[in-house]
C-alpha cells in the first residue's frame, strides 16, 4: 500500500479490457506517474494525476500496481 503524499508511476493492472478502458478514460495509463493525495482506509483513493484530482474506489485500487518513483 502507498503513503500520502508518495509519487508513483503505473505498472500493471490487475484486470480485464473493460478495467484498462475505464482507467484510462480517467487518465490512468501505464507509464505514467502521478501522486497519492490521501489514503483513507475505509473509502477511495484521491489521486494527483496530472492538473486534476481524481478518486480511484478501493476495489479498483487494488487491481492497480505501481511502483514508487
Amino acid at each position: 500500500m502507498v503513503s500520502e503524499g508518495e509519487e508513483v508511476r503505473l505498472v500493471g493492472i490487475r484486470g480485464g479490457l473493460n478495467l484498462r478502458k475505464r482507467l484510462a478514460d480517467l487518465g490512468l495509463n501505464i507509464g505514467m506517474t502521478f501522486r497519492v493525495v490521501r489514503v483513507n482506509h475505509n473509502g477511495p483513493l484521491i489521486l494527483a494525476v496530472k492538473d486534476s484530482r481524481l478518486a480511484l474506489g478501493r476495489g479498483m485500487a487494488y487491481k492497480v500496481m505501481v511502483e514508487i518513483v
